[in-house]
């Protein structure tokens, strides 16, 4: 079977009864941006920039300047590439908005239309050559799955009074969510849907909650995906519709600094709730803020990544592990 054609199958899940319904929406799993996957996808209790838009819309509110990001990746061994770019925009009173759009494509696949062969029996074309099949492609086509997500965060801080104690615990919390707009493309069906996710953080100082003052922070997100269950509608006659499951995830992360070092890290993890759970592991090393490192674990796949802050400007790279193929992904983010 033609490679191009058995990566469709396996990411598309095309809307045949065979395949549609239930994990319609399995393209969206893969995530956005570069960072968050070099930390295995445990990202949605650190979600401090764009591509938060996709793990967790409320932390988004911890982006205090424009930030425009963009990303290529080729998934497969080529097989397929996917596109994201985002724009986060920091408004008063704490708030922030951003818009991200993220597009996987298959190009060239091909199509055996097999006119030739309607209205003929098996006895005929067992006996005619003319009539068997070539293994010649008759044309190819184009595959396409947008996401476009449009995001709102606002920040709260609290200080909570713990009187017998004598001391002040403070918190900040981040609210937010977004409304995504989803448009697959297959051969000449197009198929359309609307969905709304909802999240939040909540950060806290451990050095005094502790009393340690070498203790960092710690962060909780929660993020809830598709709430009350998104459908994508096709434009065949059947009006044939395809369900994308409510997914939980829910993270945590410990923001550690390493003054001796003028340093940090961050250690991180992930579950989804959606089918039978998927657990993410993350890691994170950060030198001066100009160097990064990172490394992550998820469902048997390993990955990796490196980041280098010029001024304004963030590269980073990620090597995520596959069954079907390792992936090299691309990014730059600015801020300004």
């Amino acid at each position: 079977m033609n490679k191009k054609f058995l990566v469709l199958i396996l990411l598309l899940i095309i809307s045949i009864n065979l395949f549609a319904g239930r994990y319609a929406g399995d393209f969206l799993a893969i995530g956005s941006g570069v960072r968050s996957l070099g930390l295995g996808g445990a990202f949605s209790a650190i979600a401090n920039d764009g591509s938060a838009i996709y793990w967790n819309a409320a932390g988004i509110a911890q982006i205090r300047k424009t930030e425009f990001g963009i990303m290529r990746a080729f998934l497969y061994e080529g097989l397929a590439s996917y596109d994201n770019l985002f724009v986060c925009q920091p408004l008063p009173n704490e708030v922030t908005i951003g818009i991200n759009w993220t597009r996987l494509t298959i190009d060239d696949i091909p199509i055996y239309k097999e006119d030739y062969l309607v209205g003929t029996t098996v006895d005929q074309r067992a006996l005619n050559p003319e009539l068997q099949l070539t293994g010649i492609p008759d044309g190819e086509f184009k595959s396409t799955d947008d996401l476009v997500q449009f995001a709102f965060a606002k920040h709260v801080h609290y200080d909570l009074n713990l009187g017998w104690l004598f001391f002040e615990v403070p918190f900040d919390f981040y609210f937010g969510g977004n409304i995504k707009y989803i448009k697959r493309k297959l051969l000449d069906n197009i198929g359309t849907g609307t969905g709304f996710d909802f999240a939040l953080i909540s950060k806290t100082a451990l050095s005094i909650l502790l009393d340690l003052d070498w203790l960092g922070k710690l962060s909780w997100g929660l993020n809830f995906q598709n709430v009350g269950g998104t459908t994508i509608t096709w434009d065949t006659e059947s009006k044939h519709e395809d369900e994308i499951l409510f997914n939980t995830k829910l993270g945590l992360a410990l923001f550690q600094p390493l003054e001796f070092l003028n340093s940090s890290f961050i250690l991180s993890y992930d579950v989804d709730y959606v089918y039978d759970k998927t657990h993410h592991y993350g890691f994170e090393f950060l030198y001066k803020t100009l160097l990064g490192f990172r490394l992550g674990y998820y469902e048997g796949n390993f990955s990796t990544g490196l980041s280098l802050k010029l001024y304004d400007f963030n590269l980073d790279y990620a090597f995520v592990t596959n069954n079907l193929g390792n992936t090299n992904r691309v990014g730059l983010r600015v801020d300004f």
